[in-house]
């Protein structure tokens, strides 16, 4: 079991593609938090989305909220991205019946993938709060404004709900590499799914028709949303609005990161890998 996660981690750390999603999560997270609340400050700006979140929404104090606002949809986006490669990519390379025919089964492997998954959005995540920390205290260091951190146990939650959220995306797309057996369908489909449907057709439908409105707070984006509002993420953000309560949030988010992990090991187990 060891040795499948270690060689699962390997093949991401070794692969080049993984290091550029992580730039580009870093790069986009620190636009859309700092960079684009500080050109409307200085009044440089056109209209653009969040820049009337105003200067104070850079400081310390906002740093959890800052650091896990974008993991609902354009951060996911890149979550799933990642979870789709790590497991699909296997079936592009035709590497799966190598692997299994050294000995470990189709768990064991998924397992790795899954443990080597879980490292890679955890990384991920601290990378943004660590970006985030120190963007936000430069810009409180140029406007001598105190910097108020928030304290250790509000870190912990946001690191951990962060976390949650950035793992669902990526099992997401783990599963859906699986049950489609590539990398271009599911990754086409997800981000569809992330940046179409739910975040444009549900954000116009659901407030005209009450289905809709109820069938969303079913959903992980709407959960994932009201989880981050909770630890005050900006509703300027995209995906972002507290929906439902923090419990519920926090229950459905992982109840999909179970599924998800579950329907993909047993997909794997019960079909061919060919």
């Amino acid at each position: 079991m060891w040795g499948s996660c270690t060689a699962e981690l390997a093949k991401l750390v070794r692969r080049p593609a993984n290091w550029f999603m992580l730039g580009i999560a870093v790069v986009l997270g620190l636009t859309f938090t700092y960079l684009l609340p500080l050109a409307g400050a200085a009044g440089s700006s056109s209209g653009a989305p969040g820049t009337d979140r105003g200067l104070a929404s850079t400081m310390p104090p906002n740093l959890v909220g800052n650091s896990i606002g974008g993991l609902p949809v354009f951060l996911g986006a890149i979550l799933l991205v990642i979870g789709v490669l790590a497991v699909g990519s296997e079936y592009g390379w035709g590497t799966w019946k190598t692997v299994l025919t050294q000995g470990p089964s189709r768990l064991t492997v998924y397992s790795g993938k899954l443990f080597a998954l879980a490292v890679a959005t955890l990384t991920i995540v601290l990378s943004g709060f660590a970006t985030g920390a120190v963007t936000s205290a430069i810009i409180a260091s140029s406007e001598s404004e105190p910097m108020n951190w928030p304290a250790f146990d509000e870190l912990v939650t946001g690191i951990g709900a962060g976390w949650l959220i950035a793992m669902t995306w990526a099992a997401l797309g783990a599963v859906l590499a699986i049950a489609m057996r590539g990398v271009a369908l599911p990754i086409g489909l997800g981000l569809v799914w992330l940046l179409v449907i739910q975040n444009l057709l549900f954000g116009v439908a659901a407030p005209l028709l009450d289905w809709v409105d109820t069938l969303q707070l079913a959903l992980p984006g709407a959960n994932a949303g009201s989880l981050a509002a909770s630890l005050g993420a900006s509703g300027a953000t995209p995906g972002i609005g507290e929906l439902v309560g923090v419990s519920q949030a926090t229950l459905v988010v992982a109840g999909y990161l179970v599924v998800f992990a579950a329907l993909g090991g047993w997909l794997l187990r019960r079909r061919d890998v060919l």
